[in-house]
């Protein structure tokens, strides 16, 4: 049978959700538990691969297996062996035709920035620090120019291994609750560092560095080297994945929203 899963965990302490040879992931322990559960060895595949210090809501993952068990074990046998930071929220038996990743139609992200002279506390490995006051009305307004399809190279890792950088973003929305500010993109999917990078313009073009049509410029030239920063990854959370209706996956989104 296929199962899928949704995840949330608290990326602080994991070297991102893949595999790694010589860090611990999210992947591992995920997979770890499973084992458990199903008695037999299982490997799984994920919606999006987080980087190191990134968190998720709502990432999504399937496997292959011949043990057979139902949704409520799949959930309560894998949180019993998952370390707190991790948790399974949800499990639903998929027909063969379902794949977390090429499945998805829309990732939803969001970054949020504690925006405040004075730097966090508990909350440092919860959210970005910008010391410099932002206009996140100037914010949204340089974001307009990367809606779209887009190639966006400038936006990039520069160890990315996507086979195109061509990506199509739905809607930015940029809103301050008090000292936060909010950055929320929606895309059919994402390059390796796309919304951090994006983050780090936006805020260079809030806090008055760059004209606010510096992200655009940015975007037309392809290039890495003329974007600035990475911004900071412990403000990221992968919210959401979208698939079609008729896989009846559960939505946590409108009703679990983290902030």
């Amino acid at each position: 049978m296929r199962v899928a899963l949704g995840i949330e965990y608290d990326g602080h302490g994991f070297h991102g959700w893949q595999w790694q040879s010589n860090a611990i992931s999210v992947q591992e322990v995920v997979e770890q538990a499973l084992c458990k559960v199903a008695n037999q060895p299982v490997r799984v595949i994920c919606a999006g691969r987080t980087d190191t210090g990134v968190h998720a809501q709502g990432q999504v993952i399937h496997f292959d297996t011949q043990a057979q068990r139902n949704e409520r074990a799949w959930i309560f046998g894998c949180n019993a062996n998952l370390p707190k930071s991790v948790v399974v929220t949800w499990a639903q038996l998929v027909d063969d035709q379902f794949h977390a990743r090429f499945s998805a139609k829309r990732r939803r992200y969001r970054y949020v920035i504690l925006n405040r002279a004075v730097r966090p506390t508990f909350l440092m490995h919860r959210v970005a620090w910008e010391y410099r006051p932002l206009q996140a009305e100037v914010m949204q307004q340089a974001a307009m120019s990367l809606v779209g399809e887009h190639d966006f190279s400038a936006y990039r890792a520069s160890g990315c291994q996507s086979k195109t950088p061509v990506r199509e973003i739905f809607t930015i929305d940029i809103q301050r609750k008090n000292e936060l500010v909010l950055i929320d993109i929606e895309a059919n999917a994402f390059l390796h560092h796309m919304v951090r990078n994006i983050a780090g313009v936006l805020m260079a073009i809030g806090a008055g560095e760059q004209p606010v049509t510096w992200a655009g410029d940015v975007l037309q030239s392809k290039d890495r080297r003329v974007g600035g920063v990475t911004a900071s990854p412990h403000g990221l959370y992968l919210l959401d994945v979208d698939y079609r209706p008729d896989f009846d996956l559960p939505r946590l989104f409108d009703t679990h929203m983290i902030w």
